[in-house]
Formats: C-alpha cells, structure tokens, sequence
C-alpha cells in the first residue's frame, strides 16, 4: 500500500520553502514582514509514495534505559511476516534471526518450542534470557532457566534480541537476550476489538481476542487466546488458555505506570519419544498414552518510567512470579523400547511416576540512562542493579494410578522418593559507559557483576546432604560503533559469559542419564564484527557479521560403560568448545510498481563451526549445532493479497559430545539434515476483516530436531509433518 507523509501546514511548508531557497552561506534571511503580512493559504499538498515492507530492523544505541553500543541486535516485526501466529511456528517468525536453531518439541509435550544460536542447546530456550516487556519469564535464570510460557503471538508487537552475553545489562547468559514486546492499546479511540478465529489440520481450533483502547490518561489493553489440538501423532492432545491484561497511565507528565499480568493454564499429553527403528518405521507412532503434563503459569509486574528530562529515563521494573510444572507419566527406564502394556498378571498397567515442581521469585530491576558530556565530548551512561529471591519445590518419585487419564495423585500411602526445596538469591549491578569521539565513532565499555547464593534442603532416595554455595563473577564487556555512512554502521562487541550448574543437573527430573556429581560452573567469551544497514532508499537491507565464542566447561552428554558392562549416558562437564562462524541476514526489494505489486526477497544464513578443543572429545562437534541453517523465502504482495514462501534448511547435528552415529539407546545419535517448506498467504477481504491460511511443511517431511534423556521422551521427539490452517480476524 502507498504509505501517506504527514500533511504539511502552511508554517511548515513556508519554512520548508524558505529552507530550500537559503543563500550559498548558510545564513539565515530575516523575514520579510510584507510577504508575512500578505501570505495567502495554499491548498493542502500531499505527498504519497509506495514503499518497501520492512520486517527485520535493528534496536537504536539508546532504547529506553538501555545502552546498545556496539551490539548486535534484531527486531522482528511480527504484523509484517505474514506467518502462522496461531501456532506459534517459530521458524516461521523468528527464524529470519541469522543461525537460529529451533527445538521443536511442542508437539511432543514440550509446551513451547525452545530456541538458540551459534551452536548453543536449544532446549527449552535454556541459554537464553527470555522476557516478556523486558520481564524475565522463566521459572529462574539461574536455578531453573526453562522456558514453559510464551505469549501468543497475536497478542506481541514484536520480538527483540540482543546478542552478546545478553549485552551485560540482561544478565551473562551465553545465548543473549530475548524479549516478546506486547501490544498496547490504541490512546485515539476508546475500545478497539479485534477477534481471530482460527482451524486447521489435526484438530485445530484456536480463538483469539483482544479489546484496548485509550481514555483520557489510561491506556489499556487485554487478549486471550483459547487452543485445542489432538495432535499430529496420538496421544499429543493439548488443551491451553492464555490471557495478558496491561494498564498504563501516567502519574505526572513526567511518570508512567504500568501493571500488567500474563497467565497460562494447559494441560498436554505426551505421545512419547521414539527409537530410531521406530522413528523410521513411521514418525506418527506412539507407544505411550498416559503420559502428562500440565505447567500453570503466573506473572505480575509494575514498572514505573520517570524522565525528568531529554537526557534522562529512569525505570524500576518489579515482577512476581507465581508457577508450577507437575508430571504424570510411565517411569522411563528401559527407554522407548520398554513398552507400556497391560502386565497380565494384573491385568492392569504398571503404575505410573508423579513428579511436581512449584517455583516463586521476585525481581526488581533499577535502570537509570542519561546523556552527559564527558572532557567536551557527548558521553551516555547506563548503571543498574538487578534484586532476585527464586524458591523452588520439587517432589519426585511418587507413586502413581494405574490409570491412562489426567490424575496427578498419588495411590494411598505413598509418598514422593525425593523433595527438595531450592533457593537462588542473586544481587547484579552494572555501568556502561559510551564516549562519542567525533561524528562517527562510539566507544563503550562495561562491567557487570554478578553474586549468586544457592542452596538446597531436602530428601531423597540416596544420599542427600544440605547443600550451600556461594559465588561473586566480575564480566566485562566492550561495544564500539562506526557510522560508515548515512545508513549504514560497523558494530564489534566483546562480552564474557556466565552459566551457573542448575537445578536440573544437580536433580533432574525423569532423566535416563547418569549425573557427575563433580561439574562445575561453565564461562566464556563472546565476540562480535558485524556491518549492517540499507541501501537503494531502503529497498535492501542487510547485516552481516562474524562471531567467536569460548564455551569452558560445557556440560553435556557422554556415553560411558558402568562396571556391569552395560551402556549408560553421563550429564557431565565434556570439555571447553570454539563456536566460530558467519551469519548474514539480507532482505531486497526489487519490484515495487503500481499494477504489478511488491517482491521482496530474503535470506538468514549461518554457518558456524562449533567444536571440542580439550578432552578425548577434542576435534568432535558440539551437540546441536549444525554446521550450515538457511531460510530463503519470497514474498508477493499486491493489492489486498499478500504471499510467502519460506525454505528452511538445517544441516546435520549430534544429540551428544561423542558425536554418536546410532546407538541402542536412542538418547544419542544423528539428528539428520532437514529442509521444511512452508507457505502461507493473507487476504484483506474489507476494512477490519482478513483472511489468513497456510500450509506448514508442504513436502509432508519427516524428521526431527531433538533427542532428549528426559520427559516427554526419552528418545527421539518427532516434529510435526503436514498441516492446514486457515485464520479469519475481525477487527471493526
């Protein structure tokens, strides 16, 4: 669609005219009173041109109380993808990030689909900050960093990321930062209603509805999302409820409030892993039925915005989280051979393990950004400080019905094997500072410290004692930026990496693979060179880069041989790895022309080399991480019909350190190349009224992305082949 400048007043538009008419010197002309006193009122002029569509741009250096010097940065615009929301396909949506790697798991009882980069685990997004509005929204970045909540994306504006060690301001993780930004109401009419109905293949039914607006000071907004799905492989039913509301006003005109809470509620059977001869015997079976899982969802927060002036922005961001993660399903010993039958001595199935997790924090952040000049040069410097208090319950081991439905209770009499409550109390501080020397170039370093106290009480089965430990981590971090030109700049950032061992490791919940009790905390270093922009009045825009990052003491899996002679899977700290690489992201385009309509072309590669550099694994590659992730796609756009085709290619990766090919035990082995073809399409039927539809992997191909040694497998979890939906949205 043409895009429509603003109207330009007669002030406006003299001053303009008087601008464009200025003498050679520069000097400003006095005004000539006469020809002020005989101006006449010119007809309106307006001025339209189509433009290219923009769905992928960048964070400015100064957003909000945050200083992106020198980082890399991605903002993906989700109205403008013309993707499968409804579903939340991430590599629809997000995969137009340069390297991301997507565990598609939600279809095997996972309730979201984790991601990573540059040859990190994508599981459950683990090395990754993931928020919501700037909000953390994991169960507890340090002690439990899984990801079971994400927003619908309906209801989110646009995502987020920032690379580097979460750019010191977020926190050390290895991954860097995500951040899902909500919708707001519209302040210029008082209730806007949109509803989204949507249906597809294996049972999909998915409603949508938001209502905001805007009156006087309040500005408001709300959305809930109700979905159900049998599920492309038996036993993969879900049945989930979503809801956000946000209030925002301000105090003062110089203070803004804002409260606003996020829920889910689900409940999601596990179909199950697969080995690999069941796997290639066909990806749609299952050989588990009465596995469970539900994981409610609670989190409260109030942020205050304060900017007394042009230069300042203080924010104070206070979040509550209230949650759980609770388990029913067949103990998982034997792996996905074990077969779960009717044992005929009973005529009943065996009982099934009940496992239980309750997890509350409390956060408050303070930042505080302001421009200042530093020895006659324009300087900005972000300091803030970060407050956590994490406790978390786990129960494990309890003995379970003998039924095939949702029943988390126990049979009479027992009692959990094991229940341990864990602590995480985690006190940051950090300042960055960035010096502007000259037009071009800006230069900011930083330092970010860390101290972390965790503890664990409890009992269980073997020997457990009280556990404490302390830990103090200083990491400093550098951020330089050079304007080349008027549209383009050079970005390097150098940051060190922390991850703490969490609870997982210590205690992990329906694991098959052994635990060394010996690991340690891993750290390292990221390094960015990047160059991005536009180009061609914005018609191309790019941004290209390398990366390097030191990984000490990675943990992962290892395949061992106990004293019985049989073979087992170790969690333990393999060896230090190198993830080196390339990532690209460029999107052209070509054709914008009235009759014809509007091509845009685009292209997310990586190539990364991630491998061991110490150890017996020296020289072997790093679990998932593939060599080579490609998304092409094309989209046509014209008139009220707009298309996209997207190609998404991952080459092959390992489930382990010891770069397995094929085992007995399916927790390990190949994860092979795949290539999925997705297409989708959005029709404007009228004003306040679209039509959406798609097909997701059109080829109907059958592959996966994970191997897990815990629920909802072990073994191998199938992603989902072929499947049809259509949306239909009314927004009056």
């Amino acid at each position: 669609m043409p895009r429509q400048l603003p109207r330009l007043s007669t002030t406006a538009f003299v001053a303009l005219a008087a601008l464009l008419g200025a003498p050679a010197s520069g000097r400003a002309q006095r005004p000539d009173s006469t020809a002020r006193d005989t101006a006449h009122t010119l007809a309106e002029v307006r001025v339209t041109a189509r433009v290219a569509p923009k769905t992928v741009t960048s964070l400015p250096e100064r957003h909000g109380a945050l200083l992106l010097t020198g980082t890399k940065t991605e903002v993906i615009l989700v109205d403008s993808m013309g993707a499968n929301a409804a579903q939340n396909v991430a590599r629809q949506v997000l995969g137009r990030v340069p390297g991301l790697v997507v565990a598609e798991t939600e279809g095997g009882g996972f309730p979201s689909n984790g991601i990573a980069v540059r040859g990190l685990n994508p599981t459950q997004s683990i090395e990754m900050n993931v928020r919501q509005n700037g909000v953390g929204i994991a169960a507890d970045p340090y002690g439990y960093p899984e990801t079971y909540y994400l927003p619908p994306l309906e209801s989110v504006e646009r995502v987020e990321i920032i690379r580097g060690a979460s750019g010191l301001q977020f926190g050390p993780q290895f991954g860097g930062m995500v951040n899902y930004v909500m919708r707001r109401g519209d302040p210029t009419r008082p209730v806007a209603l949109s509803v989204q109905q949507t249906g597809g293949s294996d049972g999909l039914t998915n409603t949508f509805g938001s209502l905001g607006g805007g009156m006087g000071r309040l500005r408001w907004f709300g959305a809930v999302q109700r979905k159900s799905q049998d599920g492309w492989r038996p036993n993969s039913d879900l049945l989930q409820t979503t809801s956000y509301v946000a209030v925002t006003s301000p105090l003062t005109p110089t203070l803004t409030a804002t409260l606003d809470y996020s829920a889910l509620r689900n409940r999601i059977h596990m179909p199950g892993g697969l080995s690999d001869d069941q796997f290639e015997a066909g990806a749609r079976q299952s050989f588990r039925a009465r596995n469970w899982l539900t994981s409610p969802w609670n989190v409260t927060t109030a942020t205050l915005a304060w900017t007394p002036s042009r230069a300042t922005r203080v924010e104070s961001v206070t979040s509550y989280l209230n949650s759980g993660r609770s388990l029913v399903w067949r103990n998982e010993d034997g792996g996905p051979g074990a077969l779960d039958v009717v044992d005929p001595a009973t005529g009943e199935y065996v009982n099934r393990e009940v496992e239980a997790e309750a997890f509350t924090n409390i956060t408050e952040e303070l930042r505080l950004r302001t421009d200042y000049t530093l020895l006659g040069l324009p300087s900005t410097v972000a300091v803030g400080t970060r407050w956590f208090d994490g406790r978390m319950h786990r129960q494990g081991g309890g003995e379970g019905t003998t039924g095939s439905d949702f029943d988390l209770s126990l049979v009479p009499g027992a009692q959990y094997e094991y229940d341990i409550r864990f602590t995480t109390r985690n006190v940051a501080a950090w300042l960055q500072n960035a010096v502007r020397i000259g037009d071009r170039l800006s230069v900011a370093p930083g330092l970010r410290l860390e101290h972390l106290r965790s503890t664990a009480a409890g009992y269980t089965d073997t020997t457990f004692a009280p556990q404490a430990k302390s830990r103090t981590i200083p990491l400093a971090g550098l951020g330089v930026t050079w304007i080349a030109s008027g549209t383009t700049a050079l970005y390097a950032n150098a940051s060190q990496a922390y991850r703490p061992l969490d609870y997982t490791f210590i205690t992990p919940v329906g694991s098959v693979s052994r635990i060394d009790p010996g690991m340690r905390d891993s750290r390292g270093v990221s390094l960015d060179l990047g160059w991005r922009g536009t180009a061609a009045d914005d018609r191309v825009r790019f941004d290209v880069g390398v990366f390097h990052l030191n990984y000490d003491d990675r943990v992962g899996l290892r395949t061992r041989t106990d004293p019985s002679g049989a073979i087992i899977t170790e969690r333990t700290n393999v060896a230090n790895s190198v993830h080196q690489g390339f990532e690209s992201y460029l999107e052209a385009t070509p054709i914008v022309a009235e009759g014809v309509g509007t091509v845009t072309l685009f292209n997310s590669l990586a190539l990364t080399d991630a491998h061991y550099t110490t150890g017996d694994v020296r020289g072997n590659r790093v679990e998932y991480a593939p060599k080579v992730v490609e998304r092409v796609g094309l989209t046509f756009a014209r008139g009220a019909l707009s298309t996209t085709f997207l190609t998404s290619h991952t080459s092959e990766s390992f489930g382990d350190a010891d770069n397995t090919i094929r085992s007995e035990d399916a927790v390990v082995g190949l994860i092979p190349a795949y290539t999925v073809l997705d297409l989708s399409g959005t029709l404007t039927i009228s004003r306040g009224w679209r039509l959406q539809g798609g097909i997701n992997n059109v080829a109907d191909r059958r592959y996966f992305t994970r191997r897990t040694d815990e629920y909802p497998g072990p073994g191998i979890l199938p992603s989902l082949g072929r499947s049809f939906y259509v949306t239909l949205r009314a927004a009056p």
